[in-house]
């Protein structure tokens, strides 16, 4: 038991330390991306991961989040954080409302119709003056109190991120551990075989995508809050589906931390080839994700962290076998 929480203790270590040994402005905001785009991965990782249902189209519910919270300042001056409880239940609405139906497609059908959802969406959005039509909501300019949560730093962002990430890992690893993750396990096995077994598999999949949802709207209403911004690109842009899916295959899905290893791999990569392109690489961002996906499938399809294990594996088996002939040679000693 004791070995298996070195790991997590030593990584929550670095992750405490990191805006300490990494103290510029520029590092620190990087730093509190990763955090934010791991929440938002490891939220889809819920259902993508651990239940085999890939949607391309999670950033309906990031957006929900995103629009609740600067909806809350521009149409009723309350704190953005008053708009997040909102967000959670329009997310949460909208997963059950569209779930129904296009979670009894599978495979690339329900990566299709999820990608139809997020953009007939995200055209509504667009031209719905209530929500901004295609100029957006813009949060407080200047912070009137601490639950406006609108810093000049990003080290208060980096914390807070990391608290609502550390409450999501918990509640992933507890949901593993429980009966639906035993439930989730086996419908991405086999949903048929699952059925065969007993297994709710329709309903449970419709649980995991509403609390996959309800905790994707928390990553948008913090992005929204940090940025103090959002419109239909920046809060219902596919390219944010696709980014939040790349990061939790490329860590590994269906493992706890495989989306937190993917934002960290993969949010530097974006924010350093902006920086250099000065954000005239808009097109090689779909190049470099297309290119991702690509080798991830044909190479490592479980992901780094997969990769890693089964190294580390291979480097322990030698070992124990050596171990083990040494203990029978002073067995068969005279």
């Amino acid at each position: 038991m004791m070995r298996r929480l070195i790991w997590p203790a030593l990584l929550l270590a670095i992750l405490l330390a990191y805006p300490f040994v990494f103290a510029t402005p520029f590092q620190q905001r990087l730093g509190a991306l990763v955090l934010l785009y791991a929440i938002a991965a490891s939220s889809w990782n819920i259902v993508g991961g651990y239940a085999g249902q890939v949607s391309v189209g999670h950033v309906v519910f990031f957006g929900c989040g995103a629009y609740a919270a600067m909806g809350a300042y521009a149409h009723f001056g309350l704190s953005p954080l008053i708009g997040l409880p909102a967000g959670i239940v329009a997310a949460v609405a909208i997963a059950a409302i569209v779930g129904v139906p296009t979670l009894r497609l599978s495979g690339h059908y329900f990566s299709m119709a999820t990608i139809a959802v997020a953009e007939l969406i995200r055209l509504v959005v667009t031209n719905t003056d209530y929500l901004g039509a295609a100029v957006g909501l813009s949060g407080p300019t200047v912070p009137r109190n601490v639950f406006d949560l609108s810093f000049i730093s990003a080290l208060p962002y980096y914390y807070l991120f990391l608290i609502v990430l550390a409450i999501t890992l918990l509640m992933t690893w507890w949901m593993t551990h429980s009966r639906m993750g035993f439930y989730l396990r086996a419908i991405k096995d086999s949903e048929r075989a699952a059925r065969s077994l007993g297994a709710p598999a329709a309903r449970i999949k419709l649980y995991a995508f509403m609390l996959s949802a309800a905790l994707t709207s928390v990553a948008g209403a913090l992005y929204a809050m940090m940025f103090g911004f959002v419109d239909p690109d920046s809060g219902l842009g596919l390219l944010i589906s696709v980014k939040i899916l790349i990061m939790a295959a490329l860590g590994g899905a269906g493992l706890l931390f495989g989306p937190l290893v993917g934002a960290a791999i993969l949010v530097p990569l974006e924010e350093i080839s902006n920086s250099l392109l000065g954000g005239k690489g808009a097109g090689l961002t779909f190049v470099v994700y297309g290119a991702i996906i690509v080798l991830i499938a044909r190479f490592q399809p479980g992901g780094i962290l997969t990769l890693i294990k089964r190294l580390l594996e291979r480097r322990a088996k030698p070992r124990a076998k050596e171990e083990q002939r040494l203990a029978t040679g002073a067995t068969h000693a005279p």
